[in-house]
């Protein structure tokens, strides 16, 4: 095996250019490969952090009728807040959301809207709360997101109106006061939002002391069988964000193939070249002893090596490159908030060891596959005609 490889290491440099080309292509399907999965893994972590500073917490407990992407469910999905979970939201390890359906009036236009009460005072979300922790009486202090702000054309300082039904259908208006803008990139928590102080909005629905959801701080906060309340884990949670990342992965795979087989392609016709020329080559080989079984592991020996060639190059130019985009970052031509999910403007990647090494020895072992293929064809070669050049 020794020997083999030490002919195989030779045969590749005597043959120059031809063994670089292949190389060259095979290092770029290295890098690439990694720096899409890396992107992958990194909009993976960084939406689902994303998700758990302004949206989800370490996890929530939805009120039993409460659904999300149902807006008529909003005025009956409430109650008050459970006895069970008082101690936390007194410690601040839980906050309770009250929710509400509304419409709100920019410049003369209309546009539907949902109201959400939340603690001025709370520290699970990024969220700055605390802009709303001031005394108004002519008007509702409030926060919304910048995409929100953009919509309505509105600013910090602004007043708009909205408008509610309470709890017995009443419709009733006021003046909300814009005291802060915030920019996030978690689409839920920005688009048709509007942020209130939760004891305003308690009092204004007739819904004092109740809520809609209440999120928790930590994820390994234990779980409470609470009647009409619906825990929901944090994996629940992001499960969207793992369905998206899993379909882009499987449209990713497309690429990799594509890039594989084009350098695979190289390699193939450079071994059925190469056997074809090299046929004196190989019936010296047979005559000096060796079995076809060794002149076969021999070629495809010379195969896999230009994957281990591959890998040198690929580090020597492919950890600079991927190194500085894991600090970089990489930003998409564009708007992010077009996606609808938690998604970033630059997307940072991540690389783990597991992601290098099952990317090398899959284009080790693919590279493998394709150099023995063709090497086969030298079992079937007569050693005497071998010698004297001529194609069996």
């Amino acid at each position: 095996m020794k020997l083999a490889i030490k002919l195989a290491f030779r045969n590749l440099i005597g043959a120059g250019l031809r063994t670089w080309l292949n190389v060259i292509v095979l290092s770029f399907s290295f890098v690439i490969i990694i720096w899409l999965k890396g992107v992958m893994s990194g909009w993976d972590q960084q939406a689902k952090t994303d998700m758990t500073n302004w949206e989800i917490g370490g996890g929530q407990y939805w009120h039993e009728a409460y659904d999300p992407y149902d807006p008529f469910t909003f005025s009956d999905s409430h109650s008050p807040i459970p006895g069970e979970f008082r101690s936390e939201i007194e410690k601040g390890d839980m906050e309770p959301y009250l929710i509400s359906q509304g419409t709100i009036y920019p410049q003369g236009r209309i546009q539907s809207i949902m109201i959400k009460g939340i603690n001025p005072k709370q520290s699970i979300f990024m969220l700055p709360a605390h802009k709303l922790d001031t005394v108004m009486t002519d008007a509702i202090p409030s926060i919304i997101g910048s995409l929100m702000a953009r919509n309505l054309k509105a600013g910090i300082g602004d007043r708009v109106t909205i408008q509610w039904r309470d709890n017995q259908g009443t419709f009733d208006a006021a003046e909300i006061l814009i005291t802060e803008i915030f920019t996030v990139s978690v689409p839920a928590v920005d688009q048709g939002q509007v942020y209130i102080p939760l004891d305003r909005l308690q009092s204004m629905m007739g819904l004092e002391g109740e809520a809609t959801i209440l999120t928790y701080r930590n994820s390994e906060t234990p779980v409470v069988d609470v009647p009409g309340w619906t825990h929901r884990p944090k994996e629940v949670l992001t499960a969207q964000v793992d369905e998206m990342i899993k379909m882009k992965t499987t449209g990713q795979s497309v690429l990799y193939a594509v890039l594989l087989l084009l350098a695979m392609l190289a390699i193939f016709d450079t071994q059925v070249l190469s056997i074809f020329r090299r046929q004196k080559e190989i019936g010296t080989y047979v005559a000096l002893g060796y079995t076809r079984r060794q002149v076969v592991g021999l070629f495809t020996v010379e195969g896999a090596m230009y994957a281990v060639f591959a890998a040198l190059l690929s580090a020597a130019y492919g950890l600079p490159f991927l190194a500085w985009q894991a600090k970089a970052g990489w930003t998409m031509p564009v708007d992010a908030s077009d996606f609808g999910m938690a998604i970033a403007q630059t997307l940072y990647p991540v690389y783990s060891a597991g992601l290098v090494v099952s990317t090398v020895l899959l284009v080790l072992l693919v590279t493998t596959v394709v150099s023995y293929w063709p090497s086969r064809r030298i079992a079937k070669m007569n050693p005497t005609e071998a010698l004297r050049g001529k194609i069996q």
